[in-house]
């Protein structure tokens, strides 16, 4: 309990002083996280909203497909992605495993099926009301998708901070794809685990901190925002 009490009395100490090192890592996780978070939801939320709303063969497949893939292993993300960027790799050619780049691609493969699924469940609700009349105005299908999006743009909120909380606290992907090099693809999640293992318990736990702060702040201003925008 006394080390725990160092260790933490440490990491407040780490923190205040603006450590470099500590700065960068948080830096990092965050263009990563909300990068791949942002891309994810600007590819998965009209997909869901289209699987909503439109009606073709094969539909109910890809709800099925993307539920189902809501439990997909990062890990077994980060080794596709590994393989697809590797030197021998279809995409070997632009050369950017092991960069930020490469997090970013894993971690937006790994939220796409969570984004989608999300957003198709709030979005069927949605044109469960506004369907009808969308139809009779004659809203061509990426009108109908925007206005879904946009009524429920409270509820898109949530599945932005859900597939946040997921990029910011991820491990087994970008550790595979980014190899937690230091100053360059170190991100707050793979420092803490490494740091861990070496027994940096003051470092570890600065970014622990660090991490949580950022959580509860995110949030707490998503929450602000989904108030006002529901009055």
């Amino acid at each position: 309990m006394h080390e725990f009490g160092r260790a933490f009395t440490m990491a407040l100490e780490l923190i205040a002083s603006g450590d470099r090192e500590l700065l960068g890592i948080v830096s990092l996780s965050l263009s990563v996280s909300l990068t791949a978070t942002f891309s994810a939801l600007l590819l998965g939320a009209p997909a869901g909203a289209a699987l909503a709303s439109l009606r073709f063969r094969g539909r109910g497949g890809l709800i099925l497909a993307a539920n189902a893939l809501l439990g997909l292993p990062p890990v077994v993300v980060g080794l596709a992605v590994y393989l697809l960027l590797s030197r021998s790799g279809p995409l070997g050619q632009f050369g950017i495993l092991f960069t930020p780049s490469a997090m970013v691609l894993a971690q937006t493969i790994l939220l796409m099926p969570l984004v989608t699924a999300l957003t198709h469940r709030f979005a069927h609700s949605l044109w469960e009301q506004y369907g009808g009349a969308l139809m009779v105005d004659g809203a061509s299908a990426p009108r109908s998708i925007l206005t879904v999006l946009s009524i429920g743009r409270a509820s898109l909120l949530t599945v932005f901070l859900a597939a946040f909380g997921r990029a910011i606290s991820e491990v087994g992907a970008i550790i595979v794809v980014g190899g937690n090099i230091r100053g360059y693809t170190r991100t707050m999640t793979t420092a803490i685990a490494l740091e861990t293992s070496r027994g940096d318990l003051s470092l570890a736990l600065g970014l622990g901190i660090v991490l949580i702060a950022l959580s509860v702040t995110v949030n707490a201003v998503a929450f602000r925002l989904a108030r006002s925008w529901s009055t």
